[in-house]
């Protein structure tokens, strides 16, 4: 079997010997080219080419950005698999992969040796599809400050600890107070909007964050909005949210549905995948269910 494995250089775990392990390993199980991705998007135009050139497999080893931009640049049918090489790597962990790249790779190995396969739904917002997570507010802002912070010397990103002082930062600069700013169609008014396509949502280190705990890869896509944060219950709500406790977090919730339509009060960050997709006024999140196949 032909198969391409689309390497960020830049992510967090990506080195030079993680890289040629990773390399043998799969150099067991099918003739393998490896391509580096070299700047924002370039991902997304290596996997179009590579389904295009007729590919058999597809893996990328990158951080959780790089898989996205593989997921909106993926055509046919081509089943993919994902290595963490990302300080946080959602993807692959919720999948059930291991969470050190060459541990992920031997299993990855196994898995297109044995075709051992899993169809999962995308989400797409505004057209962009994602893989795990997306939302506007809140955690979008705090995504955009640890972009603003650069790269270190070395070009990889800053880690969880950033973000998670991002989103601290982001509640301080509003005295730990945000009122409702959005509407969600059919559900009301709220303070921001976690949508999530599976379960954890996120992880900081080891600690997995469901924030959403019913969604799963073969479902629709579940949307939690706190409707409003307020000084005295900051931390009651945050725990409540981030645990996925929804219900205690006095938050709108919906569950396995096609389609979330969002208004906001006036233009707010929205993300995917950890990914900035700007300010937004309007996002139209739908489920795109049994869209790809990937090895597990």
């Amino acid at each position: 079997m032909r198969a391409v494995l689309v390497v960020n250089p830049y992510a967090s775990r990506v080195t030079e010997a993680r890289l040629a392990a990773v390399e043998r390993e799969l150099a067991r199980v099918v003739e393998l080219t490896i391509v580096r991705s070299e700047y924002h998007g370039h991902a997304t135009e290596l996997v179009t080419a590579a389904c295009r050139e007729g590919c058999d497999v597809l893996v990328v080893f990158s951080g959780d950005g790089g898989f996205n931009e593989a997921l909106n640049g993926l055509e046919g049918d081509v089943p993919i698999g994902f290595l963490p090489g990302g300080g946080t790597s959602v993807l692959p962990r919720a999948l059930g992969l291991p969470a050190e790249p060459l541990a992920a790779a031997v299993r990855l190995a196994e898995s297109i040796e044995q075709w051992r396969t899993r169809r999962i739904s995308l989400g797409r917002v505004n057209g962009r599809r994602f893989a795990f997570n997306a939302g506007i507010g809140i955690d979008a802002e705090a995504v955009r400050r640890v972009d603003e912070m650069g790269r270190r010397a070395d070009g990889k990103r800053p880690g969880d600890l950033a973000f998670i002082m991002a989103v601290v930062r982001a509640l301080a600069s509003r005295g730990g107070h945000v009122e409702p700013v959005l509407e969600v169609k059919g559900l009301g008014r709220a303070a921001s909007a976690f949508v999530a396509n599976a379960a954890p949502y996120t992880y900081a280190k080891r600690l997995a964050l469901p924030i959403a705990p019913e969604a799963a890869f073969e479902l629709g896509l579940d949307v939690v909005a706190p409707i409003r944060v307020r000084r005295r219950s900051l931390v009651r709500t945050s725990w409540a949210v981030l645990l996925g406790h929804p219900r205690y977090a006095n938050a709108l919730y919906a569950h396995d549905v096609d389609r979330i339509e969002i208004f906001c009060d006036h233009p707010m960050p929205l993300h995917a995948d950890g990914e900035d997709l700007g300010d937004v006024e309007h996002a139209i999140f739908e489920a795109e269910r049994s869209a790809v196949e990937v090895f597990v």
